[in-house]
């Protein structure tokens, strides 16, 4: 919960402890200007993509609180985590770092559903927009960041200013 709090409030704080995924969370925030949600996925399947952590903000258009119900943290049993409802239609960007190359996957999605599987507890089925079956071979690492609205060329712009090689699959 509390990482959850901490990004409704505007700052960022992210569970995981592989540094590859915080430099693209840490653009992505202050491209967009709203929180944004480091998640667990899956590999596509027609067309879809199911983002779930433990952690995810309630704030993601950086004002309203959506939905949420809070539950035990999912792999502890322990603790409290929110299982946040995300609006069927949102618009969402992602960024799939790679480890090793410095490749940033840049993809644009829609929420299609908020799902309730035993997995950590926010869950979003979201529609991939572009080439998904492209993302099959592209995608690299299951911790991805997303953020509500669609920020692929402004973070085409900035990759290309740090050295960050990009590929927008969207």
């Amino acid at each position: 919960m509390a990482l959850s709090w901490l990004n409704d409030e505007g700052y960022m704080a992210f569970c995981e402890s592989d540094f590859v995924i915080i430099p693209c969370g840490v653009l992505l925030h202050y491209v967009s200007g709203k929180p944004v949600f480091l998640h667990n996925s899956t590999f596509p399947h027609k067309a879809t993509v199911m983002c779930a952590h433990c952690t995810s903000p309630r704030r993601m258009d950086g004002h309203r609180y959506e939905p949420a119900r809070i539950m035990t943290h999912y792999e502890s049993d322990f603790g409290a985590a929110p299982k946040v409802e995300m609006p069927v239609g949102q618009a969402v960007s992602f960024i799939d770092p790679e480890y090793s190359t410095g490749r940033w996957v840049g993809i644009k999605g829609v929420v299609r559903d908020n799902p309730f599987f035993d997995i950590c507890r926010s869950q979003q089925d979201v529609e991939i927009l572009g080439d998904w079956k492209r993302l099959l071979a592209e995608a690299r690492d299951s911790h991805w960041m997303m953020a509500y609205g669609d920020w692929l060329r402004e973070i085409d712009y900035a990759a290309w200013k740090i050295g960050v090689r990009w590929v927008n699959v969207s």
